[in-house]
């Protein structure tokens, strides 16, 4: 510290440098205290730890699409365009896919394939 105060400098310039000098030393650990007091925040505040719920396990096992009726099999259960269950709304019932509205998103469900049969010799 005393390579960057010249001698040359009055007294009370080298004090004051010195003491700026030390304040801007303990600056960041100030600063930091002071970051983590929120004057305004209320003395019991906890800040919210909203977490997406899990998506429900869903499976579409058969889409059947006729001239004036869609319906699916989800989780075992025929559901029809407009259905409503367990929080979920079917949407739209394509050939290949569901589309169900589940806590305000669009959700696509997927036909499952079919397991594949081999032939044995």
């Amino acid at each position: 510290m005393t390579s960057l105060i010249t001698t040359s400098w009055p007294t009370e310039v080298r004090r004051g440098v010195r003491t700026l000098l030390a304040a801007l030393l303990l600056l960041p650990a100030g600063a930091a205290l002071a970051a983590l007091q929120d004057p305004t925040r209320p003395p019991d505040f906890r800040p919210s730890t909203t977490q997406a719920s899990p998506q429900k396990a869903l499976s579409v096992a058969s889409i059947l699409i006729g001239e004036h009726r869609r319906t699916a099999v989800i989780n075992g259960q025929p559901r029809r365009e407009g259905d409503r269950f367990e929080g979920v709304r079917v949407q739209r019932i394509y050939p290949d896919r569901v589309e169900i509205l589940e806590q305000g998103r669009v959700r696509v469900l997927r036909l499952e394939a079919l397991p594949q049969v081999r032939e044995t010799q």
